[in-house]
């Protein structure tokens, strides 16, 4: 295992203040023979130096692909900026291109083109099919925060503006308390209502915890998973809460949760105003939210669906780095998850996890190629 060398490049993505290594996991790595080196990222939560005091070597921000040996594997987090430019390195990160997503056969194509190998961090898994580690309890959290402080902005009569970074939990719990307490007398029946779909798993957990530690009642957050879903919708149920925050994970097409028409149809009797898709599959075929068609983001987190004239606005928050509002913390947790993996690095053309996720990153290739010469003509 010595010497394996693995380079943390930058985030390109707008206020990605995440990193998948912190300075904790990058120092046991060194400790275990890694050579760790690190892009400088004024974005990112963690100083430079807190990388340097534990051993790693800080190069200049974005450097990669003309500083990092072909050899050398890059980990990062979100997707790179979008381009034809071949890929001839190694990547480790969310790429968002396995399921169909806008530009997918294009982000694949780069690295058809330069013979480079993406190793998708969303399809790392364990010998159970279980995803070796996922930001999703974090998810939830901050998407069920953000729905919270949408919903007082929607009872005020505004559009919630700007959302930054929360120091940790507690500062984020405490602001959105403060917000709910000065809306719960302008509702229906002085209640906040919520309901979580994919209750089950991290992110719908997530979910369920703040709105457990903001004050909601343990009655008015309503929890589903795959049996309450499987009498397939669109549900009554979503249009009377306050707000709907969407947790599962999309592989197939599935009933939609909601449509636009079934919501004009409940008219002037709808309650839902917020509904938090955090599985952002926006741009997915399938997705089960076809209410709105494009992301929103942290300095403008809300798109206005549409609906019928006269009925009350409804707030679409569709953010696809959510847990980005806590990034300490969550990328502590990601990263102390992703070690064990990445600790077998120096064996990947052996060790499981990833044999299955190059596998896996061939499969999509050739599938990539078939589209690309079918929509080329």
């Amino acid at each position: 295992m010595s010497g394996q060398p693995l380079w943390l490049r930058c985030e390109k993505k707008e206020l990605e203040h995440r990193a998948a290594l912190t300075p904790t996991t990058a120092k046991k790595l060194i400790d275990a023979g890694f050579t760790i080196t690190v892009e400088r990222d004024p974005q990112r939560i963690f100083d430079d130096e807190e990388y340097e005091k534990v051993g790693c070597t800080l190069v200049e921000n974005n450097t990669w692909a003309s500083q990092c040996p072909i050899s050398t594997p890059v980990i990062g987090l979100k997707e790179l900026p979008v381009s034809k430019e071949p890929i001839a390195h190694t990547h480790i990160q969310f790429a968002h291109c396995y399921k169909q997503q806008d530009g997918w056969a294009g982000v694949l194509d780069r690295f058809i083109q330069g013979n480079g190998t993406l190793y998708d961090l969303e399809f790392l898994q364990d010998a159970s099919g279980r995803r070796v580690a996922a930001f999703g309890f974090h998810a939830g959290f901050a998407g069920a925060a953000a729905g919270a402080l949408a919903l007082a902005a929607h009872r005020d009569g505004e559009v919630l503006g700007e959302l930054k970074p929360y120091e940790n939990e507690d500062a984020m719990v405490s602001a959105v308390k403060a917000k709910l307490a000065g809306i719960k007398n302008k509702g229906k029946d002085g209640k906040i209502k919520a309901l979580v779909i994919g209750a089950l798993g991290r992110c719908g957990r997530g979910a369920v915890d703040l709105f457990r530690k903001v004050g909601l009642a343990e009655e008015d957050i309503v929890k589903w998973d795959m049996a309450e879903t499987a009498k397939g919708g669109p549900f009554q149920e979503i249009l009377d809460v306050d707000i709907f925050v969407n947790c599962i994970y999309l592989m197939n097409k599935i009933p939609y949760f909601l449509t636009s028409s079934f919501i004009d149809a409940a008219g002037a009797d709808r309650r839902l105003s917020v509904v938090v898709d955090v599985s952002c599959d926006t741009t997915n075929p399938n997705n089960p939210i076809p209410i709105y068609n494009t992301y929103s983001s942290f300095t403008d987190p809300i798109v206005v669906a549409k609906t019928a004239p006269g009925a009350s606005a409804l707030h679409v928050i569709a953010i696809d780095h959510l847990p980005t509002l806590l990034p300490r913390e969550a990328s502590e947790q990601f990263s102390a998850d992703l070690l064990p993996s990445i600790l077998e690095l120096p064996n990947r053309q052996s060790a499981r996890v990833w044999t299955d996720a190059e596998k896996l990153f061939k499969e999509k290739s050739e599938e990539a190629k078939v589209w690309v010469k079918e929509n080329s003509a």
